[in-house]
């Protein structure tokens, strides 16, 4: 008996496999200007057009732009790269008290206009505003199933209640249930060390989860050495931001941080074959 597959399932493994490499994958996330403002970037970096064009000539797997960036700067990006569409957000703008909602920025059918081989929404579980953001995810994942396009989650959980946002069972929990919502690849915290994202990992029971790459470290050196840990823990790779834009040489932190999630190089080597030590 042949088996057969549905056409939206097709499509999704398809845009799955040209993000994700089998030896692991960088994905480059670029939504911070609207979710962090313009302390994020020296003033040799405010154009993103200038930090885009390295991170790509870099080789990334993919880039998480808005959709009004991916339009913009399409380019850089066209027949280069995978592109995942963000289509939630916020901004620091807001009083403090309504960060912890992430506001419609964008919709399926853009990223499908735009070409992308996914889209990405942001739930803040445990917020005050869980329920609307699970009403929006519910409603993205629902038009993205249609088109064939893979839905990935932000797991994050944020809120009130949440003392350490970084502890193993926090990060589980926001994990099994971006899993348990139909996530097709989940972004969520680094746990702090390999053995204890192992089991975030197992808890996604095969949905591919990725590194978030949060804020800029002090040392590349111990950056990379995270995302060593993050793939011998079966990661599918990680989504950096700051770790990469905020490096004193953005294009050779990028091909450091894709050789290390790869396999390719250990942190050491990668470190000093880009003159980043």
């Amino acid at each position: 008996m042949i088996e057969t597959s549905s056409y939206s399932s097709i499509g999704k493994k398809l845009r799955l496999s040209r993000i994700l490499d089998p030896q692991g994958s960088l994905v480059f996330a670029f939504d911070h200007w609207m979710e962090h403002g313009p302390t994020d970037f020296p003033d040799e970096r405010v154009d993103p057009r200038v930090i885009l064009k390295e991170v790509i000539d870099a080789g990334v797997d993919a880039v998480m732009l808005t959709p009004g960036d991916a339009r913009l700067f399409h380019d850089l990006w066209m027949g280069r790269t995978s592109l995942i569409v963000k289509i939630t957000g916020k901004t620091n703008m807001r009083p403090s008290d309504q960060r912890l909602l992430q506001s419609i920025t964008g919709t399926v059918e853009d990223a499908v206009r735009l070409g992308a081989d996914a889209v990405a929404a942001t739930v803040y579980w445990g917020s005050p505003y869980e329920d609307a953001m699970l009403k929006q995810w519910t409603l993205i994942r629902e038009t993205a199933e249609l088109y064939g396009l893979p839905a990935l989650q932000l797991a994050y959980p944020r809120g009130p209640a949440i003392k350490d946002r970084y502890a193993l069972n926090t990060v589980l929990y926001g994990v099994r249930s971006a899993v348990m919502v139909g996530a097709d690849l989940i972004k969520t915290y680094y746990t702090g060390e390999g053995e204890s994202f192992a089991k975030v990992v197992e808890a996604a029971s095969g949905i591919p989860v990725m590194m978030s790459g949060g804020p800029h470290r002090d040392s590349p050196l111990e950056f990379l050495r995270d995302l060593e840990a993050v793939r011998d823990a079966g990661a599918a790779g990680a989504v950096v931001g700051r770790n990469i834009f905020q490096a004193t040489n953005i294009e050779a932190m990028a091909r450091a941080c894709k050789a290390v999630i790869r396999g390719e190089m250990d942190p050491k080597e990668a470190a000093y074959t880009e003159g980043l030590l």
